[in-house]
């Protein structure tokens, strides 16, 4: 195992993870249509009964993710997660209302009363993809923050600080690049599109299936017209690539070489669209089949990857600097020593365990579809 080969590994592992956190959005994505989707307020509980099965494994995903970042590539997490703190307090806030939300809103003596909850909860739905989405589209757009590793070693430095954001608005200023928009409103309603294809599949009500039908056609349009017309432009635009010194430099048609040159990368990405597409069409299609959730959500996580890896390998700087292009991060200049990510890589062999365990309590929790009596329960949400 070289030092190379554990960036990659670890890389891979780190993309998997936000892979897997895209898909299980869609407990974010069902709660923004709680009102289109139930409709009655007996619907309503249905579906947030539903979710509310499920949002403590995309919550979960959320910090392991930030946490395996943190341990293989720590100059990424410091840079992002310490210099645009505004964006991501943004979005751990409204997780934090998501879980206040589904615990309080039918508890007795709750004087805010349960719509503002149910309120909170949809804040959460859009929000959360929206913002996370915005995040992840950063890797190709850049962000505005400087490295400074000399004042590390620099006896005159008035601080050790190594990274900081080249304004006041600490990540907040990604969301006037319209791009970032852009593939921050298709992870939207992704999630939404995922939202609707878990309720459908897990709600055993006929009247809430009927009407996800019409919700995913009115969803899936914005996605694929956003979807498109972001890769289109990722394809097209200039990339952020680094040679064997560490020389930072501006790439025509980078992500495109990206693709060309690592071909099972394209591969997984086509695979990962047509699944997505499959699964929405199917159900639109057939009133009878209401497993869309599965290839969609395959499909999810098969095209994130590939989205995520293409950012990153093939000698591309993965956390583009706007303010000084010599301060984007890449694998070799942001990731931990070598005697680290050796030592993680034999605690990583855990991993496959740990998946056991979570798809044997997802079975046992969906092992019976979700129906009108099951909201009666003392326990339901």
């Amino acid at each position: 195992m070289t030092y190379e080969f554990l960036q990659h590994y670890w890389c891979f592992l780190v993309a998997l993870l936000g892979a897997i956190l895209v898909f299980l959005l869609f407990v974010q994505g069902a709660n923004s249509c709680i009102r289109s989707l139930g409709w009655t307020e007996e619907g309503k509980r249905l579906v947030l009964n539903s979710t509310g099965r499920k949002w403590e494994f995309t919550f979960t995903t959320l910090v392991t993710f930030g946490g395996a970042f943190f341990a293989s590539y720590p100059l990424f997490y410091s840079t992002s997660f310490g210099g645009a703190y505004w964006l991501w307090m943004i979005i751990l806030f409204t997780f934090v209302l998501q879980a206040v939300s589904y615990e309080f809103q039918n508890k007795l003596g709750n004087f805010l009363g349960p719509r503002t909850f149910q309120f909170f909860l949809i804040l959460n739905g859009l929000l959360g993809p929206l913002l996370l989405g915005g995040a992840v589209a950063t890797f190709f757009e850049g962000s505005n923050f400087i490295i400074e590793k000399n004042n590390l070693i620099d006896a005159g430095s008035f601080t050790p600080i190594i990274s900081r954001w080249a304004n006041a608005s600490h990540g907040l200023d990604a969301l006037l690049n319209p791009w970032v928009l852009v593939f921050g409103l298709a992870v939207m309603f992704l999630a939404r599109i995922l939202g609707i294809l878990y309720v459908m599949n897990n709600v055993n009500d006929e009247d809430i299936r009927s009407r996800g039908s019409v919700r995913l056609l009115g969803n899936t349009i914005p996605f694929l017209i956003l979807f498109v017309a972001y890769l289109v432009h990722l394809l097209l635009k200039d990339g952020f690539a680094y040679n064997e010194a560490g020389v930072i430099f501006m790439e025509p048609y980078k992500y495109l070489s990206n693709f060309i040159d690592m071909w099972y990368l394209l591969i997984l990405l086509l695979i990962g669209v047509v699944l997505v597409l499959f699964g929405i069409g199917k159900t639109i299609v057939s009133k009878d089949y209401n497993g869309g959730i599965w290839p969609a959500g395959i499909g999810t996580v098969l095209t994130v990857l590939a989205l995520l890896l293409c950012s990153a390998w093939n000698h591309t700087a993965y956390y583009p600097s706007t303010a000084d292009l010599q301060s984007s991060l890449t694998m070799a200049n942001s990731c931990s020593s070598e005697f680290t990510l050796r030592t993680m890589f034999y605690v990583s062999l855990l991993v496959p365990f740990v998946l056991a365990y979570i798809v044997y309590a997802w079975r046992a929790i969906d092992k019976k579809k979700l129906d009108k009596q099951e909201i009666i329960d003392d326990h339901a949400y």
